[in-house]
């Protein structure tokens, strides 16, 4: 996976690393490679089995500020909605560094393919995946 990703490691370990936070009526904090039976909950009152954690926020890691980041997710949450996918409010926050937390949607119902074509829309190195298993996934879009 590392050696074949143009995204540096030092990014990647701390996209592992990250604490993904759902908020909404069932709030839940997400981590890569950790089941969450929270998550797994969420899809059974959904009815779905799948969803995807993502932001338009800071596009391949560049930092854009908050005005640009604020119109990027308004932009993202306009998308979802054409698409027909429900989605609830995040952050995705490392839990040591000093990097901002940005603001993330958890895509309920969202397939693999399209929840990667929306990231990589987005100007996103990576997505989190999360399966029927309730485990989440660092998927890397470049």
């Amino acid at each position: 996976m590392l050696t074949e990703s143009k995204i540096p490691r030092d990014i990647i370990q701390a996209y592992l690393e990250t604490h993904y936070h759902v908020s909404g009526d069932t709030p839940a904090t997400l981590q890569v490679g950790q089941v969450n039976p929270v998550l797994t909950a969420l899809h059974a009152t959904h009815a779905v089995s799948s969803s995807a954690f993502i932001t338009a926020c800071n596009p391949y890691s560049e930092d854009v500020g908050a005005r640009e980041n604020v119109a990027r997710q308004a932009a993202l949450a306009h998308e979802l909605e054409q698409l027909g996918l429900t989605y609830i409010e995040g952050v995705g926050k490392h839990p040591s560094n000093n990097w901002p937390g940005e603001a993330s949607f958890l895509v309920l119902g969202v397939t693999l393919d399209v929840a990667k074509s929306v990231g990589e829309k987005h100007g996103q190195n990576a997505i989190i995946w999360c399966d029927a298993d309730g485990v989440p996934q660092l998927i890397l879009l470049r």
